[in-house]
């Protein structure tokens, strides 16, 4: 009885709804990984505990039947996963079974000191960072200077490496940044520390997830952010640091790729965004005012950073893009709620760049000449929220699901009409497989 492995992952900006999506499935899956990224992204989950934004924590751990897993291409930020813990359990939370990747990599605290530094020199050309470390960590990771969770339990290994790191970092601390050294006994204590509250949670996760698969078990895999942040197929440079792509799932929670049988992509009902970078259907002034006040679950606003987020009408150009990336099976359409209000609905069906119209997604050089081929379909004018059949949707509500549906190419079979987890219709799509 082989098991099964499905991935919930963004279409575009992040933002799009995923802890929702997985808190839900997670009520059917027996394991939960995270698989890249750090605590720079949240996810925002309503269920009856209360509202959270975790940042590190998978969106399963609400469950006593699940294992939450930080997998090995997470970027572990050790005392931020604790506090979330500890958080969590506070709020009447039973305490979560928490596995953490011994192959996973430690973000130190001078990542976050360069992320922030680096973001004061950049002034104005700043990539609008969260400045949790996580860029100096992955450059780190592949310039092979990163900590691997297993690394702290040697501790002659540690001594050296720190030593032989803080040279290279002090010279940047000192002379590029003009700030205080690192004082190697000091960050000595601080990894020693990391270790003894990590300790109880390590293990090899892979081999972990492995076994359970050869059981029978079911495995999600939660993603962060979404397509158009990866670092090679998203909009370059105004991206993350690691792959926000399904296929990466495989490699960030030591798994084969074929295991993978279930990609449900996530996309909102609108759009939005948060940092700089090219929006082809972004909107400004009274109109985004409104759409953000009533946006998402008391309004869009980063879950990490607070930020007002950029808004902006569907973007099918971008949706198709980001499901084809992922390697789509299904689409969650969230938020959909939301649009309730309008008279009509524009959609970006296409790009027009140099007076040429195109329906595929370009590269960063061309995405910013780019001006948005708009559609208006009529909007609904009334309440979805507690509709469970797709049916008893409004006409005009309908419509502008299969409307987006044809667009894509992709099968929405999951509509969210709310914040709770049980705000969701599924339906049966003609794209279905």
């Amino acid at each position: 009885m082989a098991g099964m492995v499905k991935a919930v992952v963004g279409a575009n900006w992040g933002d799009e709804g995923k802890g929702k999506i997985t808190d839900m499935l997670a009520a059917k899956a027996d394991i939960i990984v995270r698989f890249q990224g750090g605590a720079n992204a949240g996810h925002t989950i309503v269920n009856d505990y209360g509202k959270f934004a975790l940042h590190t924590l998978p969106s399963g751990v609400f469950y006593d039947h699940t294992t939450s897993i930080i997998g090995n291409g997470v970027a572990l930020n050790i005392p931020i996963l604790m506090g979330e813990i500890k958080s969590i359990v506070d709020k009447g939370v039973p305490m979560p079974k928490i596995l953490v990747s011994d192959r996973a990599q430690i973000v130190m605290p001078y990542h976050i000191l360069l992320d922030q530094y680096e973001e004061e020199r950049l002034g104005g050309k700043s990539f609008g960072s969260t400045k949790s470390g996580i860029a100096p960590f992955y450059s780190d990771k592949y310039a092979k200077i990163g900590f691997q969770v297993s690394e702290l339990f040697d501790e002659e290994l540690l001594k050296e490496k720190v030593s032989r790191v803080c040279e290279i970092k002090n010279v940047l601390f000192e002379h590029m940044y003009h700030k205080d050294r690192i004082d190697e006994a000091e960050l000595l204590n601080t990894l020693k520390e990391y270790r003894d509250m990590i300790e109880p949670y390590v293990c090899d996760t892979s081999l972990f997830i492995n076994k359970a698969l050869k059981e029978g078990k079911t495995v999600l895999l939660e993603g962060q952010l979404g397509t158009l942040k990866d670092p090679d197929h998203g909009i370059y440079p105004m991206v993350t640091s690691s792959s926000t792509l399904a296929s990466y799932g495989a490699i960030g929670a030591g798994i084969a790729p074929y295991e993978i049988k279930q990609i449900v992509t996530v996309c909102k009902a609108y759009s939005s965004a948060v940092g700089a970078g090219a929006f082809v259907s972004e909107i400004f002034g009274d109109e985004a005012d409104e759409l953000r006040k009533r946006g998402g679950d008391g309004g869009e606003y980063g879950a990490t950073t607070g930020r007002p987020r950029r808004m902006g009408w569907f973007d099918c150009v971008a949706s198709r893009y980001g499901c084809r990336m992922q390697g789509t099976t299904d689409v969650a359409f969230t938020v959909l709620d939301v649009l309730g209000y309008l008279d009509e609905i524009p959609v970006c069906v296409g790009y027009e760049i140099d007076g040429e119209v195109t329906k595929d997604f370009p590269v960063t050089r061309l995405l910013e000449k780019a001006k948005p081929v708009l559609k208006k379909l009529p909007g609904w004018k009334c309440d979805i929220r507690g509709i469970k059949d797709y049916d008893a949707l409004p006409k005009e509500c309908r419509d502008y699901i299969e409307f987006i549906e044809d667009e894509i190419g992709y099968p929405i079979t999951m509509v969210s009409n709310g914040p709770g987890r049980n705000d969701i219709i599924y339906r049966k799509s003609k794209y279905s497989k």
